[in-house]
C-alpha cells in the first residue's frame, strides 16, 4: 500500500519534487505577485523629454461676457449759442462797471484786483452761456475794456460828487465830457495796465468756461 508523501516533500504535487503551478520551487506566492501564474508587464519607459498624459482638464469658466473693444462713449454736444452769449456779456459789463466805479467811489482809489474781476466776470459768464465760439473771447475782452473805463468814470463822478455836494446823475449825464477830459488828465501808466489784465483774465474766463 502506498504512503501519501507528506507537504513539501518530494512526490507531493505542491512541494518541491512535483509539479509546481505556481511558480518555482513550489512556494506558494501571495496572488497578483510575479511568479503566480501571470507575468509582470514590464513598464514602458517614456521617451526623453516626454510628460506623462495627464487626465483631461476643462477649460476654466469666464465671468461674464468680456467685448473685444470698448465702445467709446458718444461726444457730449457743444453749446455754441453767439447771440445770447453777447447779451450776457453787455449785460455783465455793465453790472460790473458799477460795482467797479461804486469800489473807487468808496475808496479814491484804482484798485487792481477789482480791474482783474471785472474782466473775469464777463469773460466768465460769456463763456458759460455762449459757448466756446472763439468770438465770444475777443468780444469779452473788448466789453471787459469798456466795462473798466466806465467804471472809472462812475467812481470819479462820485469821487466829483461827493466834494462839491451836487448830485451823482446831474455830474455824470450832463457834464459827461467834463469827466472824460479829467480822466484824460489823471490817467497814467497804471490805469493802461489795469486794462490790459482786464482783457486778459476775459479772454481766459471766457475761454475756460466755454470749453
Amino acid at each position: 500500500m502506498t504512503q501519501p508523501t507528506p507537504p513539501g516533500q518530494p512526490g507531493y504535487p505542491y512541494g518541491q519534487g512535483g509539479a509546481d503551478p505556481y511558480g518555482q520551487g513550489g512556494a506558494q506566492q501571495p496572488y497578483g505577485q510575479p511568479g503566480y501564474g501571470y507575468p509582470q508587464q514590464p513598464q514602458q519607459p517614456q521617451p526623453y523629454g516626454q510628460q506623462p498624459q495627464q487626465p483631461y482638464a476643462p477649460f476654466p469658466q469666464q465671468q461674464g461676457f468680456q467685448p473685444p473693444y470698448t465702445v467709446p462713449a458718444p461726444p457730449a454736444p457743444s453749446r455754441d449759442n453767439v447771440g445770447l452769449g453777447i447779451v450776457v456779456a453787455v449785460v455783465t459789463a455793465l453790472v460790473a462797471a458799477g460795482i467797479y466805479g461804486g469800489v473807487i467811489g468808496a475808496t479814491e482809489h484804482e484798485i487792481g484786483w477789482a480791474a482783474v474781476g471785472v474782466g473775469f466776470v464777463v469773460g466768465l459768464a460769456t463763456g458759460k452761456v455762449g459757448g466756446r465760439n472763439p468770438a465770444l473771447a475777443v468780444i469779452s475782452a473788448a466789453l471787459s475794456l469798456g466795462a473798466v473805463y466806465l467804471g472809472q468814470l462812475v467812481g470819479a463822478a462820485m469821487i466829483a460828487a461827493d466834494k462839491l455836494n451836487i448830485g451823482f446823475s446831474e455830474i455824470f449825464f450832463d457834464h459827461f465830457d467834463l469827466l472824460q477830459k479829467g480822466w484824460k488828465e489823471d490817467a497814467d501808466a497804471m490805469t493802461f495796465v489795469f486794462f490790459a489784465i482786464a482783457a486778459i483774465a476775459a479772454f481766459g474766463g471766457a475761454k475756460r468756461a466755454g470749453q
